[in-house]
């Protein structure tokens, strides 16, 4: 199977009714199917948090980096994709695609290691504001753990090359392209360098690609803050995320017509491809 052939295999598993409490059967199948992916190349560790007494899970693998042990100072990467949906669709764009990719990049890594260590986190309770992720950041917090950086995957496989398909919170649609063909990164300042990168080895994939960073945890453009990376910038963590900028291109947004058929999967593996390319070099 190529690349498409994988991801496309991946959405057709997790696109479905997922909520957690009104499509538990769907949530739990999804549950299942990322932990078993995962499971192929490593121990999958589970970190429970509940809310208002219901058990949810954040699905954990650590991969080691290319020196196991050399350099046992070298912070790690996480990568994370929240995998629960909104009632009423199968949120094939949010989030199938972001926990395809970061399925596809655990392939990928465990394959050939990068220079840090990786630790790939598929989040639940995102759709019920960033809870499995809060939980996450503050115990890393707590533990005093640093990161090199967090990456959340968020909503990465719709375009439409129609000028005037892009909207912006104001003023950035000065500074932008009006056509929501491109990937973005939008990360806080400590991201600065890592977003011009990431963004340049993207670009070179043959992506589109737009970077913005954001002071003050993004409270200035509350748009920026509506994904699993936002509990990050909360805590001090470098922290961004890639996005095809949901809402302000994708009609299908949070609607039951969020299905894998509107999807663009070149687009979609150009930036798995782009990604893979972009971390290593970090």
């Amino acid at each position: 199977m190529n690349l498409t052939e994988r991801l496309q295999t991946s959405l057709a598993e997790i696109a479905r009714e997922r909520d957690p409490y009104m499509a538990t059967a769907g949530h739990f199948f999804v549950q299942e199917y990322i932990r078993q992916e995962f499971s192929q190349w490593g121990s999958v560790e589970i970190h429970t948090f509940e809310v208002r007494g219901k058990a949810c899970k954040n699905l954990i693998l650590n991969l080691p980096s290319q020196g196991r042990g050399q350099k046992k100072d070298l912070l790690p990467i996480l990568i994370g994709a929240h995998y629960d949906g909104v009632p009423g669709t199968v949120a094939a764009d949010d989030n199938a695609t972001g926990v395809a990719v970061l399925l596809e990049l655990a392939r990928k890594f465990a394959a050939q290691a990068i220079r840090y260590p990786l630790r790939l986190v598929a989040f639940d309770m995102e759709e019920y504001g960033l809870l499995g992720s809060a939980d996450y950041a503050a115990l890393l917090h707590q533990q005093k753990q640093q990161l090199r950086l967090m990456i959340s995957l968020e909503m990465l496989g719709y375009t439409d090359s129609t000028p005037g398909s892009q909207s912006y919170p104001p003023p950035l649609e000065r500074f932008y392209p009006d056509r929501g063909d491109f990937i973005a990164l939008i990360g806080n300042l400590r991201t600065f360098p890592d977003l011009i990168g990431m963004s340049r080895n993207i670009r070179k994939a043959g992506v589109p690609s737009q970077w913005l960073p954001v002071p003050n945890r993004g409270l200035i453009v509350p748009q920026t803050r509506l994904s699993d990376h936002a509990p990050f910038w909360d805590l001090g963590y470098p922290a961004m995320m890639v996005t095809d900028t949901a809402f302000l291109r994708n009609p299908h947004y949070h609607k039951a017509s969020d299905a894998i058929a509107t999807l663009n999967l070149d687009f979609l593996s150009g930036v798995c491809e782009g990604l893979e390319i972009a971390i290593r070099r970090l």
